[in-house]
Parts: structure tokens; sequence; C-alpha cells
């Protein structure tokens, strides 16, 4: 098996900034930076939202992207692209649950990782 190759693209370099109320969430600004660190004026600043949604099993992230040009148009745009969010997040829980609800589960096709059967593990023993 061979290592997997990590390394630093340095012509896609940001500088990651994040502001937050401490209420709703959290803003991430992206500034692209080049190699030597200094601002890359060729490529553009990105904006990104992060809010939890509450659910029965507890907090859901929702990560989205806010195409602005300003933190302050961030700031204006950050409940509506939440709410889509939130929506589209919803909807996807909503299908996993019909894919879940339609599976059909048949007696002795239960899956499984084949090869050879399990058998008696290790010397605890149940009577």
């Amino acid at each position: 098996m061979t290592e997997p190759e990590v390394t630093m693209n340095p012509d896609e370099l940001y500088l990651e900034e994040i502001f937050t109320d401490q209420k709703v969430g959290t803003i991430r600004r992206l500034t692209p930076m080049n190699k030597d660190g200094q601002p890359d004026s060729n490529r553009k600043v990105l904006f990104f939202g992060q809010a939890q949604m509450m659910t029965p099993a507890g907090a859901l992230p929702l990560n989205f992207e806010l195409e602005v040009d300003t933190l302050a148009d961030a700031c204006a745009k950050f409940a509506d692209e939440a709410k889509v969010a939130m929506e589209r997040t919803i909807e996807e829980l909503k299908e996993y649950r019909r894919q879940q609800a339609s599976s059909i589960v048949v007696p002795g096709q239960e899956g499984g990782m084949g090869g050879m059967p399990g058998g008696p593990g290790g010397k605890i023993q149940l009577r």
C-alpha cells in the first residue's frame, strides 16, 4: 500500500478569520494569500457561514457559502442563507429516512462480511 501524498499547495493559501456574535453563528472570511504571506489580489475573498440546527439527536452543524464581497454583506445575508441550508438539511434527512424505511430486510440475507463464519469468541460463555 502506498502512502498518500500530503502536500500544501502554496498557490491556494488563505488567511482564515472568524467572526461571531456568540449567539447565532459564525462567519469565516478567507482572504487569499500568496506564498510570501501577502494578500493575493488576483483571487476573491470568500465568506462562509456556520450555524447549528437542534435535532432530537443533538446539534447538527450547518455550513454554507455566502456569495458576497464584504463582511457587512455577509452579516446581512447570513439569516437567509442559514435558512436555506437548514431547509436543504431537513430535506436530506427526510430523504434518508425514506430510504431507510423502504429498505426491505429478507431473512437469511442480512449481508455481512463474507468469508468464514464466526466461531466461538473469547472465553466468556453465557449459559
